[in-house]
């Protein structure tokens, strides 16, 4: 399969969380391939250094940083890291997440704080620790990570999905503050995507024979189908996209 090249990400510098796995790995190894200045925040060491062997042939290896992104204050110290070591950043891809199953009677309020800390509360804090150099640029942009799963309303999933349906109206917000700065914030949403963990814990032969009854291409969708939207959104090419949605689902109603 090819993919396209974008001449505007050459050089930038770009920093994707949970960037040591899944659909995290091949937005890393997407940006490298771009020729971008890749930094990749994660807690999965052993993951993080197998990536970074497999791209230090790369023109521009991508660094690992480690870091626990429901800590706050060790999201400041580690983009303060990043900043010294790196640069300055052009575009945030706030990937991290965390789609562990829960039900509503067993749900405790610390288990509560600890997923929306997982799947929300860190992409603000990291757009934070960014924006004031993007500012200083007068450009930049910020990509989230959602989820089609609160779309569908899928089973078991009530923190995650909460989560997931703030990340999309924390884009929109964050568009409207930060676009008189020339900083662009949008979402990609993925459909169900073939990661290792998706094959190992939940996506069974028949949950896959039931995901592709409902999409409308019958092909499973790969981390890389996902990369390649936030590769284009990063770009000059969508210099007027901000502010929405961009599913990568096959059509999954």
């Amino acid at each position: 399969m090819s993919h396209n090249v974008y001449p505007s990400l050459r050089g930038k510098r770009v920093i994707v969380t949970g960037g040591a796995s899944g659909i995290g790995a091949a937005i890393v190894e997407t940006f490298a391939r771009q020729g971008s200045s890749v930094a990749f925040i994660d807690i999965a060491d052993a993951d993080a250094r197998e990536l970074e062997r497999k791209l230090a042939t790369s023109e521009s290896p991508p660094r690992y940083f480690r870091c626990d992104l429901t800590n706050t204050e060790a999201i400041r110290d580690t983009f303060a890291c990043i900043r010294a070591e790196v640069g300055p950043a052009y575009a945030l891809v706030n990937n991290a997440a965390n789609d562990d199953r829960h039900s509503l009677q067993e749900t405790t309020v610390d288990y509560w704080d600890n997923r929306i800390a997982v799947n929300l509360r860190h992409l603000f804090f990291c757009t934070q620790a960014v924006t004031e150099d993007m500012k200083a640029a007068n450009s930049g942009v910020i990509i989230n990570l959602g989820s089609v799963s609160w779309h569908l309303a899928l089973p078991d999933l009530a923190i995650y999905q909460t989560a997931k349906a703030g990340i999309e109206g924390m884009t929109r917000a964050l568009a409207r503050d930060l676009g008189p700065f020339g900083i662009r914030v949008s979402c990609v949403v993925p459909g169900g995507v073939r990661t290792p963990r998706q094959m190992k814990l939940w996506h069974t032969p028949e949950e896959e024979a039931r995901m592709l009854g409902l999409q409308c291409l019958k092909a499973r969708i790969e981390p890389h189908d996902v990369a390649a939207m936030v590769a284009f959104l990063s770009s000059d090419d969508a210099r007027m996209c901000t502010g929405h949605e961009y599913f990568v689902d096959a059509g999954w109603r």
